[in-house]
């Protein structure tokens, strides 16, 4: 099991890296991670929901997802509270003083997937969530030391050294938590090194000595982890001005937003800036195109979005001809009004939409889940993508379709042709679609898909060259 001093250490990716390694020497690896709080997240095969980091790793360890991969995921819909997905499926919404309360009622079923993950495998790779020393979180905990417990498992605690203190972090873990926790830890874990790693070999020596464990790395950053899909929404920094792009892409940020993973494809065009629109900054006046990403709290996301004042923005973006897309929530927020006579996403009601398009939602609490083969009702290209969505879209913007799904009219497009939703998800991964939607701004040779492959093969190597892969093997414990 991968810990972490902290959130954003690099687990994830340390776990896709081993699992496409493994992979790769023709070993049956699987991932698996007890409980994720992420509104990022991807439909599995077996027709549920897990976050997109175990998505990634399963494709890394070239098997299909499976809900049992990330048996309890946690997506906020609120500042104290979340949906509540347990094997793929929303169990309830829950504040966090009470999830917090029952949560180890699900340790069953989390122990359950786990076993049936790992009676399929050479190998299962776990990894923790956020950091190892909250101990203020320990009791009743499922994802951590908790977990670690329950199943048996060695735990290899994982400290970035890129954040600095990593020294501190990880000899200090060992300070705060139970004895017990500590004593399933058989090795520390030092990632993110920049330079020449033998000017780190007194750090070594120091953290082996004071932890009585074997250290492993320093792992060098990888460069191009920035081709792949990041989960957490941390992975949206760093969006601005593109030298030599030739088309603006401006994105709101949304409170709640959810999928981002759609604008990955976006971001890899050469000549493509995807700029992300803070808090207190307007929409810019010169983007090309304009998208409302996903939410997970659609309702409560257009209310913060007015606050901004970006409705007025986006409004003389479409004056001046300008375009607009909306993915899911954003899609709803484009039409004119959204109801939630359930409250299923917050306090019952019907909110105003920005009346870009002619359609209304209603919020059901049927939760539509699955990967769809698709046709861009525009150019013919055809586009594979995934619906995860509550809510019934109709109007009569539904009668020019954005795409067609099996035959079946999707989305809606206005009038004007300026303004389009759509309830498709990854949608801009098909190279074909992306090129005809963004016209002479895509690059005619840029191959997503093959760039996400290419960049877990290539840190796959790059765990194979920096880091002896056979004595961290080594720590497993046979199931």
């Amino acid at each position: 099991m991968f810990m972490g001093t902290g959130s954003d250490v690099g687990k994830s990716l340390i776990v896709s890296g081993v699992c496409r390694a493994l992979a790769n020497r023709g070993l049956k690896v699987a991932p698996f991670k007890p409980q994720n709080m992420s509104n990022n997240a991807a439909v599995t095969a077996d027709g549920g929901e897990i976050g997109r980091a175990q998505a990634l790793q399963a494709r890394a360890a070239r098997r299909e997802p499976l809900t049992a991969m990330n048996p309890v995921l946690l997506k906020p819909e609120q500042e104290t509270g979340a949906q509540v997905v347990v094997r793929g499926k929303r169990l309830a919404s829950m504040t966090a003083r009470d999830y917090f309360r029952r949560r180890i009622e699900l340790m069953p079923q989390v122990l359950a997937a786990f076993r049936e993950l790992a009676a399929d495998a050479d190998y299962v790779l776990v990894e923790g969530a956020g950091s190892a020393s909250e101990v203020n979180l320990r009791q009743g905990d499922i994802a951590n030391f908790g977990f670690a417990q329950a199943a048996d498992l060695p735990v290899v605690l994982i400290g970035d050294i890129e954040r600095g203190g990593v020294i501190a972090s990880l000899v200090g873990t060992f300070a705060v938590i139970d004895p017990e926790d500590a004593a399933r830890i058989a090795a520390t874990f030092v990632n993110k090194f920049q330079g020449d790693p033998t000017l780190f070999d007194n750090g070594k020596a120091f953290i082996a000595e004071r932890t009585g464990r074997p250290v492993f790395g320093p792992l060098p950053i990888f460069p191009d982890a920035r081709r792949l899909p990041a989960e957490d929404v941390l992975g949206l920094s760093g969006s601005g001005p593109k030298p030599g792009a030739r088309y603006r892409i401006a994105v709101p940020r949304l409170p709640r937003i959810a999928n981002f993973d759609d604008l990955d494809p976006l971001r890899a065009e050469p000549g493509v800036e995807v700029l992300i629109v803070e808090p207190g900054s307007p929409i810019p006046a010169d983007a090309d195109l304009v998208i409302l990403p996903g939410s997970k709290a659609t309702r409560a996301d257009l209310a913060a979005f007015r606050r901004e004042g970006w409705d007025i923005d986006i409004r003389a973006r479409h004056r001046a001809g300008g375009r607009i897309l909306g993915i899911c929530g954003g899609y709803q927020m484009l039409g004119r009004t959204i109801a939630d006579p359930d409250g299923i996403e917050g306090t019952p009601g019907t909110s105003q939409g920005l009346g870009l398009l002619d359609v209304e939602t209603v919020l059901t609490p049927v939760k539509t889940l699955k990967v769809e083969s698709a046709e861009d009702a525009e150019s013919g290209q055809p586009l594979t993508g995934y619906h995860m969505h509550i809510g019934e879209t109709t109007g009569p913007d539904r009668a020019t379709p954005f795409a067609r799904v099996e035959g079946m009219p999707e989305g809606a497009r206005s009038r004007d042709g300026l303004v389009a939703g759509t309830y498709l998800h990854g949608l801009f991964a098909a190279d074909g679609f992306r090129r005809a939607f963004l016209g002479a701004a895509a690059s005619p040779s840029l191959a997503y898909e093959s760039g996400v492959e290419a960049a877990l093969d290539g840190l796959a190597a790059h765990l194979e060259s920096h880091l002896d892969l056979d004595a961290l093997l080594s720590l497993a414990r046979v199931c």
